[in-house]
């Protein structure tokens, strides 16, 4: 939002976060509003886009210069323990992701540059497939991940930085949760067996998840994520957009709502739903929030924007949930994977050295 909107241009002085943007979902009145303890900010760009290792730093650089404009509210966390620290300090801790394997253009030296400058959780792909790992939402080219795809989720684990399976085929979802050593994340999903949208993940995954030592599905809020009606209307939209990525997906839809009626509403309720599927299938310990509020107008009704945040975790209470478990997808259960991810870097780093190359370096044979 800042590096698209129109008066700010990427400046984040300019921008102003310390003020309440109405037109947008985030800014520090409502993070404080709604009592945000860590704040997951994503450095990303879109598949098509031109010199996306550029983009990715330019995001990056974003993300620096927020922390250093409000030194006073954001603590930067490049630690587990961080996020405590910032809580007993009265500050966000803010934690630096990479959404999108696109920027590392091949090569695996920027997940080095990218860990260096802060970033603990890399999505592999975003919406379209790459050379080396395929999107849940664009066609297939490599039944999963390509030997490249596996030398990153090995790399990030040797980093310490948590692997993020939003965005991948459901084929990439089991290979790495076969790959990695280290807890995996979907930092943006729901359960498909509630609404088939293809970024949801599959009951055969969660699973498999289950399975594992750990790991964690972070509950979305994006509404034909949650909401089956939704998904069948936003659906031409999808294929529209995939076909035709240049053009606004708010366009797209105020161009459907004309000839189809009103978009329908998912709902709080419906989210809750979600989380309470998949804690059924996972265990309450293995679920999280992971938002995806990102500037536009589409979210569910009662959770419009970052201050909405204490409604869900009251409706878990009004479910009957307890302390601790609300507590869990409140952020401890983020907490404790990010300090397993720490631990496994750590191991491997003691006896593993840097893998470098790029994806002609691992073809097959």
């Amino acid at each position: 939002m800042i590096r698209r909107d129109p008066i700010a241009h990427g400046d984040v002085l300019k921008y102003d976060l310390a003020r309440r943007h109405n037109d947008g979902d985030t800014d520090i009145p409502r993070l404080r509003q709604g009592r945000l303890g860590g704040q997951i900010w994503a450095a990303y760009v879109p598949t098509e886009i031109e010199h996306p290792a550029r983009s990715v730093l330019e995001q990056i650089d974003i993300i620096l210069r927020i922390n250093a404009a409000h030194p006073n509210v954001f603590l930067p966390a490049t630690r587990a323990a961080d996020i405590g620290r910032a809580k007993r300090m009265g500050k966000i801790a803010s934690i630096m992701a990479v959404e999108g394997g696109v920027g590392l253009e091949n090569s695996l030296s920027p997940l080095r540059v990218w860990h260096a400058a802060g970033a603990r959780l890399m999505t592999l792909c975003h919406n379209g497939t790459l050379d080396w790992v395929d999107s849940a939402t664009h066609a297939p080219r490599h039944g999963g991940l390509t030997e490249f795809g596996r030398a990153v989720v090995r790399e990030l684990n040797r980093l310490g930085m948590i692997v993020d399976c939003a965005h991948v085929s459901p084929d990439v979802m089991r290979q790495v949760l076969d790959v990695s050593t280290a807890p995996t994340v979907f930092s943006h999903s729901n359960a498909r067996g509630l609404c088939d949208h293809p970024r949801n993940v599959p009951d055969d995954v969660l699973e498999k998840l289950a399975s594992k030592d750990d790991g964690l599905v972070m509950a979305t809020f994006i509404p034909d994520f949650i909401s089956e009606e939704v998904r069948l209307w936003m659906e031409p939209i999808r294929i529209a957009l995939a076909n035709d990525p240049v053009t606004n997906r708010m366009e797209m839809i105020a161009t459907h709502e004309r000839t189809h009626g009103s978009r329908p509403q998912a709902t709080l309720a419906q989210l809750a739903d979600h989380i309470e599927y998949i804690a059924g299938r996972v265990g309450k310990e293995r679920v999280g929030i992971g938002s995806d509020f990102f500037g536009v107008p589409t979210t569910p009704v009662g959770l419009e924007d970052v201050s909405r945040y204490p409604y869900l975790l009251a409706e878990m209470f009004r479910r009957g949930w307890s302390d601790n478990a609300v507590a869990g997808i409140a952020g401890r259960n983020f907490i404790r994977v990010f300090r397993a991810v720490e631990r496994e870097g750590e191991r491997l780093r003691a006896h593993g050295k840097p893998a470098v190359g790029r994806t002609e370096d691992f073809a097959a044979g």
